[in-house]
């Protein structure tokens, strides 16, 4: 039976180059990188190496690089960490908030309303975001912070008149991510980057001291966009290892320098304090070499989306009541994610899989839930299409007979199960 694999943008395989790269540092450099003898000293002469690496790709400073365990991890840390340490800045909490690794315990009790006075630090971010951005301000909201969602139009884009309207003196972080997940739309994140240093220069005019930062998350973006930090005028980007064809379990946080942010993780104060816990030297090479492949492969991007363009015109063809959700060119080159009417994407998805061909129903990390995808609703499309829904990413390996194999088999799916669903929508 074919195998087809199509859900890059889940996860992706480790490269070979990548696993060469990592060998050494299972079993013959070794050393916990905060030791003192020769073994220690090894391990973090190899992760300075892997930092400047990464560094250079970001166009920053080595210190400004912060290893974690994923790209969860680093949203986590940049929404959590960022809020929190504003709001002790600015005197608006009744607790003391830490900052260096040592932290008290009862430190943020989700439980009680965090600042003492009707002032509160705002956070906002998108409707689209991946939960791993959306649960962490869910959380502040618990914490007594406010949190506005700002809205995109039909095609997934930030609606930056309305976007411009919500932000207001109380807001410390934006954060948007750069290309989305589920439906791979793009944002103009260097344009938004530019709107926010003009409200830091009128509230410097004005004598405001309230600071504000701009986060977004990078992990579909990376090896498709570019990841130069001045230019996209962000002060914190989110990076993993498993959708760059590097090994999963690793992340990584730009934190430009100045920013106020909070340890999440606490424990032997690695990563300059903000990010405790033993370093995964292994990883954070194999994280540095796929990056560092990853941003060599414009050939790679163009062939993707010669084989994505090809797919959605063939699919239209051969399948009715077929949807493009998503901006049709301001998307990834591997992004393919449609709507089949009249359908249930879980049932297709497990007809697919018996064909041998692996794709998803939107993000990995929400497979186990059975509410539709909130990015797909978020389009101010009805239920059925995010109920239909399924996404095809591409990847290095992808070709056209792959694709072709698919286009074969997925119109008698669709008519079969068509054929015994209750629901019929009109398009």
């Amino acid at each position: 039976m074919n195998k087809i694999y199509l859900d890059n943008a889940s996860t992706t395989p480790t490269d070979s180059r990548v696993l060469k790269a990592m060998e050494p540092y299972y079993n013959k450099i070794y050393g916990n990188a905060g030791s003192l003898h020769t073994a220690g000293r090894e391990s973090k002469t190899a992760i300075l190496k892997a930092r400047k690496s990464i560094a250079q790709i970001l166009n920053c400073k080595p210190e400004e690089i912060i290893f974690t365990g994923s790209g969860t991890e680093s949203d986590n840390l940049a929404i959590l960490g960022v809020a929190r340490a504003c709001a002790r800045s600015l005197g608006l909490a009744k607790s003391n908030f830490c900052s260096s690794g040592e932290c008290p315990q009862g430190d943020y009790p989700s439980s009680k309303n965090l600042f003492s006075s009707a002032l509160s630090a705002h956070i906002i971010t998108s409707n689209i975001e991946h939960h791993a951005v959306l649960y962490p301000c869910e959380q502040l909201e618990k914490e007594g912070f406010k949190v506005t969602s700002s809205k995109v139009d039909k095609d997934g884009i930030l609606l930056l008149e309305d976007f411009k309207k919500v932000i207001t003196d109380e807001t410390v972080l934006i954060s948007i991510m750069y290309a989305n997940n589920e439906i791979g739309t793009i944002q103009p994140i260097e344009e938004i980057g530019k709107i926010i240093k003009e409200i830091r220069a009128n509230r410097f005019k004005r004598n405001i001291s309230t600071p504000i930062y701009f986060h977004t998350d990078a992990c579909q973006a990376a090896g498709y966009l570019d990841l130069d930090v001045q230019k996209l005028g962000v002060d914190l980007l989110t990076l993993n290892g498993s959708k760059i064809y590097g090994p999963k379990g690793t992340g990584v946080l730009y934190v430009k320098a100045g920013t106020k942010i909070d340890p999440i993780v606490f424990g032997g104060g690695q990563e300059n304090g903000k990010r405790s816990g033993t370093e995964n030297i292994s990883g954070i090479i194999g994280l540095a070499k796929a990056l560092e492949i990853s941003q060599a492969t414009g050939k790679e991007s163009a062939k993707e989306a010669k084989l994505r363009d090809y797919f959605i015109k063939e699919v239209s063809k051969k399948v009715s009541k077929v949807v493009l959700n998503g901006h049709a060119q301001k998307r990834l080159p591997n992004n393919i994610n449609i709507s089949i009417l009249d359908i249930e994407g879980e049932a297709m998805l497990l007809w697919l899989d018996k064909y041998g061909i692996y794709c998803s129903t939107g993000s990995a990390c929400d497979s186990q839930s059975l509410e539709p995808s909130h990015v797909i609703l978020a389009l101010s499309r009805p239920y059925e299409y995010a109920n239909g829904n399924l996404r095809f990413t591409l990847g290095r390996s992808t070709t056209k007979k792959d694709l072709d194999y698919v286009l074969k088999v997925l119109p008698k799916i669709v008519a079969d199960l068509r054929r015994i669903s209750p629901v019929n929508v009109r398009v």
